[in-house]
């Protein structure tokens, strides 16, 4: 990154394994004492912290899932395609028991919950409530021209 030395560099991918900037600096090579005091400073670099926030933006697309890819599950979930396991307890005789993972589509109160979300997400489920607008005229009477 333009501006920044190798070492600022290295602090920077430090600060953002666990977000502390003491411990991070000491790992990128600062001394201790220098880290208890200045570490904070560092962070506060023009050219740091745009690195720092261009990292933290990459890591959140990554991570943060985006409108359409929500809507596809949804859809995926009210067509019934997804797939989740779940947990089964069978008997096989003589008092005992095995749990077995088994493969299981939606249901119909999963399907319908993700049609709703879709629904409310498309503004299908507008509210029809009408607006009312009314004008009342106010009429003042003089009381002491009565």
């Amino acid at each position: 990154m333009a501006g920044m030395t190798r070492r600022q560099q290295l602090f920077a991918d430090e600060y953002l394994v666990d977000l502390n900037a003491e411990q991070a600096a000491i790992r990128a090579g600062y001394s201790p004492r220098f880290a208890r005091g200045n570490a904070h400073k560092l962070v506060a670099y023009s050219c740091i912290r745009d690195y720092l926030d261009k990292r933290m933006a990459e890591k959140d697309a990554k991570l943060v899932a985006k409108q359409d890819e929500v809507l596809k599950y949804l859809t995926a979930v009210m067509r019934g395609e997804t797939e989740s396991e779940i947990v089964v307890i069978e008997g096989c005789g003589d008092g005992c028991s095995n749990a077995i993972k088994m493969p299981k589509t939606p249901d119909e109160t999963q399907r319908l919950k993700a049609a709703e979300l879709l629904g409310k997400a498309h503004g299908i489920f507008r509210n029809e409530s009408a607006n009312v607008s009314v004008t009342v005229p106010v009429i003042l009477k003089d009381d002491v021209h009565d």
